[in-house]
């Protein structure tokens, strides 16, 4: 029995679903494919990633596939309570409410992982870190899952280091049709539409710091360099910073870019980033969001104590008043800005990310019984596939390698 907040909500969130699905074709043509085969009958598939749309869109190719699908999201402000009914009103098992608190969050990951699920879509890890503790009696049937996001790839390999996880497990972030473009054009664009659409200022002319240059940092940094801003970039790894340089950007420590910021995007997977020490030299009014995957970039926490008022200024904006005066606005209380704020990438981006998922859970249930308990790659042939999808729904051509062009590569 699916758990959401108002089933009445489902009209708006068929417009949603209804919306994404004509920009997803690489899905599209999944969801043909697996009509045909149903790669999943006889499968139950748990599925935890931002409840929105195109994740709507996701469970239904799943669906489509033969597998008894259930949903839940991956962070408790970014589901989307139309999007949870109408993905439920479609045969969907979906546990999915929006700004519930982190035990009631964790308690919807419970009851959708009560399906003993075969298969796990995971954005995050908090899927696999139940099933490796509260839920484990609920693995018993687990062949292997994919996971969405670059935390949760830290964190399994972390697992797997110490012999901690419960299935196989594919790395669909690293994969070509996920990083390159999810992590890089979909995080770029994705984060600058909700800081400006939750803000309502202007970007040029305003110093950004960008922390972290992994692919999402890239993509957060390019758009606000072509939107007008003097971007900073702050590094721990000495190649990514002589990369950002060689782009044009700034490079300096967080202690120093604390002094200059206007707006700063975290996007580094880790914790601690920007700390009361920073809030200590920060401009008046400066704008703190967070694009990585966990609300623990920014101590939140620490401003909350150290602020002698806070005001929630706009929607998602919260103003923490200092005892100088100075007031420090954080959006979307520090957790992924582009959905506590937004809408998410867009359609064309998931379409690629979800391509990916769907083939990698395919690819697992093919090699039930011969998976180790450990993290897997994504196949080249599956990254080709879904490029190939892409181009000929763009209506591009490329070339071909000849098979002279072949052996002369091939050869020493």
């Amino acid at each position: 029995m699916s758990i959401i907040r108002d089933a009445a909500l489902a009209p708006s969130g068929h417009k949603k679903i209804d919306w994404v699905r004509s920009f997803m074709p690489a899905l599209g043509q999944i969801e043909k494919q697996f009509e045909k085969e149903k790669p999943f009958a006889g499968m139950k598939i748990a599925v935890s990633v931002h409840l929105e749309a195109k994740t709507a869109n996701l469970g239904l190719v799943l669906k489509a596939g033969g597998a008894d699908v259930y949903l839940t999201g991956c962070n408790p402000l970014s589901t989307q309570d139309d999007v949870a009914a109408a993905v439920a009103d479609r045969g969907v098992e979906t546990f999915g409410i929006h700004g519930v608190t982190m035990e009631e969050y964790e308690d919807l990951l419970a009851k959708t992982l009560a399906c003993h699920p075969d298969l796990i879509v995971d954005d995050g890890g908090d899927l696999i870190h139940l099933l490796g503790g509260r839920c484990s009696e609920y693995a018993d049937r687990l062949i292997g899952g994919c996971e969405e996001t670059t935390t949760g790839i830290h964190r399994l390999h972390a697992r797997e280091r110490d012999n901690a996880l419960p299935c196989a497990m594919m790395a669909v972030n690293d994969a070509k049709a996920k990083h390159y473009y999810d992590n890089k054009y979909g995080t770029g664009q994705s984060v600058w539409t909700s800081i400006m659409d939750t803000t309502n200022l202007i970007v040029a002319g305003k110093a950004v710091v960008i922390a972290g240059y992994g692919w999402c940092g890239k993509g957060a940094a390019m758009r606000a360099k072509g939107m007008g801003a003097d971007v900073i970039v702050t590094e721990i790894d000495p190649f990514k910073a002589l990369d950002a340089t060689m782009d044009g950007f700034r490079i300096m420590p967080m202690d120093e870019a604390a002094k200059y910021g206007d707006i700063f995007v975290t996007v580094t997977g880790c914790k601690d980033v920007i700390t009361e020490r920073h809030f200590a030299v920060m401009k008046d009014h400066a704008i703190l969001c967070n694009a990585g995957h966990f609300d623990c970039e920014i101590d939140v926490a620490r401003l909350k104590e150290i602020a002698v008022t806070a005001e929630e200024n706009r929607k998602n904006i919260m103003g923490y008043t200092l005892p100088d005066g100075r007031t420090l606005h954080v959006l979307g209380e520090g957790r992924l800005v582009n959905l506590a704020c937004g809408m998410g990438h867009p359609a064309e981006i998931m379409d690629m990310s979800f391509a990916v998922q769907a083939l990698s859970l395919k690819w697992l249930a093919e090699h039930r019984g011969s998976l180790e308990k450990k993290v897997y790659e994504v196949p080249a042939s599956i990254d080709d596939e879904i490029g190939r999808y892409k181009l000929a729904a763009m209506g591009l051509s490329i070339d071909k390698l000849t098979p002279e062009q072949e052996a002369y590569l091939r050869g020493w």
